[in-house]
């Protein structure tokens, strides 16, 4: 069975750093794609970050990030615990930010299969 839980949100100044984390269970057996997703009041969730995973463990050179956090925000995974570190935060960042996971190898798409509960991450100016 899999289950995600984030952690690790909270409030910072802009220019400030969070770091969030997303304890995965279940996801140790074959290939994943990891992801995050962030949801800002009134606005549709978007997709800024996958992963591929296998083993728990995921490969640095299959990332890929969504141009409004390209360079600042970095996604990690190491023992099926998946990060996002997030730095030199805006005031635009501020949302409800989700891990998710699909089966297989491949990261195209933003239809997943198991989301977490969300964390709420504010940035103020």
């Amino acid at each position: 069975r899999v289950q995600l839980v984030e952690s690790g949100g909270g409030s910072v100044q802009a220019g400030g750093s969070l770091r969030l984390s997303c304890a995965a269970s279940g996801v140790t057996h074959d290939w994943w794609c990891m992801g995050w997703f962030r949801q800002a009041p009134g606005k549709e969730r978007d997709l800024i970050a996958t992963i591929k995973s296998y083993g728990g463990r995921s490969y640095s050179s299959t990332a890929s990030y969504a141009d409004s956090v390209e360079g600042r925000f970095t996604i990690s995974e190491d023992n099926a615990n998946l990060s996002l570190q997030m730095n030199s935060l805006k005031p635009e960042d501020t949302a409800a930010y989700y891990c998710a996971a699909r089966s297989g190898p491949l990261c195209g798409g933003e239809s997943f299969d198991y989301w977490g509960q969300g964390t709420q991450v504010t940035v103020s100016s």
